[in-house]
């Protein structure tokens, strides 16, 4: 199933709905008032709103065409953003350093989250953007000291993200959370692919274009530290919750690393593509 948060483009509120047949979405709000107040409350009562959400799906009674709506993130506010740093082999080689031997943890904040074809900022500060495409995990539980075994249970479904970075603010620290957050730099969506549909996401071929160049191409089994070890390191220090977000990690072929480096610019078009979860593509644009 896919989970979509929209706005019909004649209306200012958004709405939550089932992505059906390619092209249509079943409007829940419409088709069962009260169902689920947004996407965190439909995550967290899943168990007992999954067979009413499935049968609306199935009768397609209040539908809107895709292109009638605008796809925002799928979780507009996600109560946590964490992304995994150098978690491809390739990767880590492009940048010269070492395989990590634990986890790399960064957050982005709330203000980077914007719509799978949203424009993107290139902002007035910055000295050079840069794309990183990367499967996205979407949390589907509370829960702390989440072990490996129990980790798949965890997550209610995946999206194709992209880990926007500014590179001069995140070589200014250690700490790259100032270069990975600046407004509009976290899209994801188009929607949420709930975890019944992949049977294995360590299996997704991911590849990002700029312009309609190749840039990053790879799979998900290339991972270094894998999702279901990323939820229980994250876990045992911090309670993960319904519609938390996990950039799981980016390939080789950054902007940063090629010869010579090329940083986005105002114009450039960056696509993401993962096998089985769609794609973002989204405007870069100067800063207003």
């Amino acid at each position: 199933m896919r989970l979509s948060t929209f706005q019909p483009l004649d209306q200012d509120a958004s709405e939550i709905g089932v992505v059906i047949d390619g092209d249509q979405v079943v409007r829940l709000n419409r088709a069962a008032p009260g169902l689920a107040l947004d996407m965190i409350d439909l995550i967290t009562r899943w168990g007992d709103l999954e067979a009413e959400t499935r049968r609306l799906a199935a009768a397609a009674t209040d539908t809107l065409p895709l292109v009638d709506l605008k796809l925002l993130a799928p979780v507009p506010r996600p109560e946590k953003i964490m992304a995994i740093g150098l978690n491809y082999a390739d990767h880590i080689a492009e940048t010269g350093q070492e395989t990590p031997t634990s986890q790399i943890w960064f957050s982005k904040q709330l203000n980077s989250v914007t719509g799978p074809f949203a424009p993107v900022e290139i902002p007035k500060a910055s000295a050079f953007v840069d794309y990183e495409g990367e499967m996205v995990a979407v949390v589907g539980v509370r829960g702390r000291h989440i072990d490996r075994d129990h980790a798949r249970a965890a997550i209610f479904g995946w999206c194709v993200g992209n880990d926007v970075s500014e590179r001069a603010w995140q070589g200014r620290s250690s700490q790259w959370m100032l270069g990975k957050s600046f407004d509009t730099h976290g899209p994801f969506g188009p929607w949420i692919t709930t975890a019944d549909e992949i049977a294995d996401p360590h299996a997704l071929d991911l590849r990002c274009l700029v312009n309609g160049e190749l840039r990053q191409s790879s799979n998900t089994r290339h991972l270094v530290f894998d999702v279901w070890a990323q939820i229980a390191e994250l876990s045992q220090v911090m309670t993960l919750v319904p519609g938390d977000i996990i950039y799981t990690g980016t390939p080789g072929g950054v902007g940063i690393a090629l010869k010579p480096p090329i940083r986005l610019r105002a114009g450039d078009r960056v696509r993401v593509e993962i096998e089985g979860l769609g794609a973002i593509e989204n405007p870069f644009e100067p800063e207003a």
